[in-house]
Formats: structure tokens, sequence, C-alpha cells
């Protein structure tokens, strides 16, 4: 069985799909009707009523944020004390 190809949808499209729901239509009926997973309707949904962005950058908690935060910090650290590390070497030799 080959692989299903992964879909993406446009915002415009995510939020015509979240207004049908909020208008009384039914999860199985919109799920059914346009081919969609049901997790992916729920993640929408929630999208728009916690920031109203389908980004997921917009939809980030704070502690994701200040993850992804000190790994950037953690990779740039790392970058400058292998940079003197190699310095002392080069120094170290005259």
């Amino acid at each position: 069985m080959p692989k299903q190809q992964r879909r993406t949808f446009t915002s415009a499209f995510k939020k015509q799909m979240v207004q049908l729901y909020e208008n009384g239509k039914s999860r199985a009926v919109i799920v059914e009707e346009y081919d969609l997973t049901a997790s992916a309707l729920d993640r929408w949904i929630k999208q728009a009523q916690t920031s109203g962005s389908f980004k997921e950058k917009d939809n980030r908690s704070s502690d994701e944020n200040e993850l992804i935060a000190l790994r950037k910090e953690l990779q740039r650290l790392r970058m400058e004390n292998d940079i003197l590390k190699q310095a002392s070497l080069i120094m170290g030799r005259k």
C-alpha cells in the first residue's frame, strides 16, 4: 500500500472549516465531506479559539517558546566554545 502524501491547506480553507463547525455542522460530517482527519479539524478548531491563527508559532505555549530560545542559545554557546578551543590551540603552538 503506497504511503499517502501529506496535504496542505490554506488558512482560508481552515477558517472555512472552523466556521462550518461553529455554525452547527457536525465534526463527523465535515471530516467525511471534505476528506479530512478528525485530528486536523480538532487542531484547527483549537487554534482558532486560542489565538485565531493557524500558524504553529502563534500557537506555542510560553514554555515551548522558552525551550526553543534556550536551545538556540545553547547552540550559540557551544559554537563560541569550539572557536575559543581552536584559538587556544593555535595560540599554544606559538
